[in-house]
């Protein structure tokens, strides 16, 4: 096969224009405002499930923390379906783009820095400098902390993207081992079927799990700075 594997990566043009923006309003029309005063079972599942999620999310947090309870469940809320719907054929996945990813981690680490530079001054500079080090080590520790810091966001981002890019690879790689088997044997084919079927299951997993590992992340780092 000549196809190239990364092709399904490549950023969706209409008439050399992106059309990445349109993709990412897309997840909004999954979850539109309830209108009628008794919800259907889709959306009481929706709300159920919110629910519940803001409720093991926030719970260890102090009021000026729960402030920011509706951007961290739009983050979780879009993420998740920015994910399972990019699991859909012929679709494009906004989340397999570091650059997008980085446009969502930066701005919300450096948010939850900078509040805790602003309302915990002293215990934000403590985070540079473990207690009871020695005072040989004091430069080179700040140092090694002050990296650490700065690395959140990548680490954030490229987490997202590598996990998701993965199993979108292996989903590929797996499917067309399978036509070629099926044109070949069918016999031989029905085992790698059979895994390519648990791998998609798996992968819904993992699409929501990311959405909850990345929220969840900024929500400790909120946690450490409020």
């Amino acid at each position: 096969m000549n196809e190239n594997l990364f092709a399904s990566f490549l950023t969706p043009m209409m008439m050399g224009i992106p059309i990445v923006t349109i993709i990412i309003m897309f997840p909004i029309i999954l979850f539109p405002s309830p209108k009628r005063l008794i919800n259907n079972r889709i959306e009481s599942m929706q709300q159920w499930l919110l629910q519940q999620t803001t409720k093991q999310m926030m719970s260890i947090h102090s009021y000026k923390g729960q402030t920011w309870t509706l951007m961290l469940m739009s983050l979780i809320i879009f993420i998740a379906s920015t994910n399972l719907l990019g699991l859909l054929p012929y679709s494009f996945t906004a989340t397999t783009q570091l650059s997008m990813n980085l446009g969502m981690a930066i701005p919300l680490w450096a948010a939850t820095v900078v509040t805790g530079f602003r309302h915990k001054t002293k215990m934000s500079l403590a985070h540079l400098l473990p207690q009871g080090t020695p005072t040989l080590l004091i430069p080179m520790l700040v140092i090694i902390e002050t990296i650490s810091l700065l690395i959140q966001p990548m680490a954030l981002a490229v987490r997202l993207t590598a996990n998701i890019t993965a199993g979108h690879l292996l989903m590929h790689l797996i499917g067309s081992a399978t036509l070629t088997l099926m044109s070949i044997n069918l016999t031989v084919a029905t085992p790698t079927f059979i895994i390519l079927i648990l791998l998609t299951i798996l992968e819904f997993a993992v699409a929501l799990i990311q959405a909850y590992v990345f929220t969840l992340l900024v929500s400790l780092y909120l946690h450490d700075n409020t």
